[in-house]
């Protein structure tokens, strides 16, 4: 498999997880269940997931008046635009 197929393959993983995580996290909110750690949600974020955490959040209106996720999860995501920005110019 191409170098840079693999990449875009385990960023669109990544992502995914971190909106499914964000979904999960908010039902579970709802319904008064455990909870998914903040911790768990921003290491999504900092494995290249930061897109999906984001579009999950404002999606499904779930952490956005927490000011860690308002400004941490854009920040994350353009350190993963750099980072991966780069990882694609290098490989591709």
């Amino acid at each position: 498999m191409d170098g840079t197929l693999l990449v875009f393959v385990y960023l669109l993983a990544v992502n995914i997880a971190g909106y499914q995580m964000m979904a999960v996290d908010k039902r579970r909110a709802i319904r008064h269940r455990r909870r998914i750690p903040e911790r768990r949600l921003f290491l999504a974020a900092w494995l290249g997931g930061a897109l999906g955490v984001l579009t999950g959040m404002y999606n499904q209106r779930h952490k956005t008046q927490h000011v860690t996720f308002t400004a941490g999860i854009p920040f994350i995501l353009i350190v993963n635009i750099v980072v991966f920005g780069y990882l694609f110019v290098k490989i591709g």
